[in-house]
């Protein structure tokens, strides 16, 4: 069914990618730039925190309260709700640094190799994102349509 922790890693995954895009697009418009050094965001730190963030939203069990955004009812503290979202702020710093690589060595069929792998990824969160959101749409109104 549908459940606001995976729902929130595939917006984040989608966002990723789309500023991932953005960067190997920017390497293909100046591969032949002298000095131009190619640049990309961290995969596997995104993963990572992408994967505290999953993690923290296991911990949770119960529903804050209406009156408190950040009180978590089961355990009479604001910990656990502080936790996820610290680790949401972490998927998204993960995801603004530019990891600069080590000179201009990435040629064409690099770049676009990585544009490819990156678009599958996007195209798979959307995939994923659309068919919660339609296992949603069906729980609401009760009827299947195809």
């Amino acid at each position: 069914m549908f459940t606001p922790g995976v729902a929130r890693a595939l917006e984040e995954t989608i966002a990723f990618a789309e500023r991932r895009h953005a960067i190997l697009a920017g390497n293909l418009a100046n591969m032949d730039t002298p000095g131009y050094k190619t640049r990309d965001l961290s995969l596997p730190e995104f993963q990572a925190s992408l994967k505290q963030m999953m993690a923290a939203e296991k911990t949770r069990t119960t529903p804050p309260s209406p009156g408190d955004r950040n009180f978590d009812v089961e355990s009479g503290s604001s910990s656990p709700r502080l936790a996820r979202e610290q680790a949401v702020r972490e998927v998204r710093d993960a995801s603004t640094q530019v990891v600069y690589h080590d000179g201009s060595d990435d040629n064409l069929e690099t770049q676009i190799a990585e544009i490819a792998k990156n678009q599958t990824m996007h195209s798979t969160a959307i995939a994923l994102l659309k068919s919660q959101y339609r296992t949603m749409q069906m729980a609401i109104s009760g009827s299947v349509s195809v």
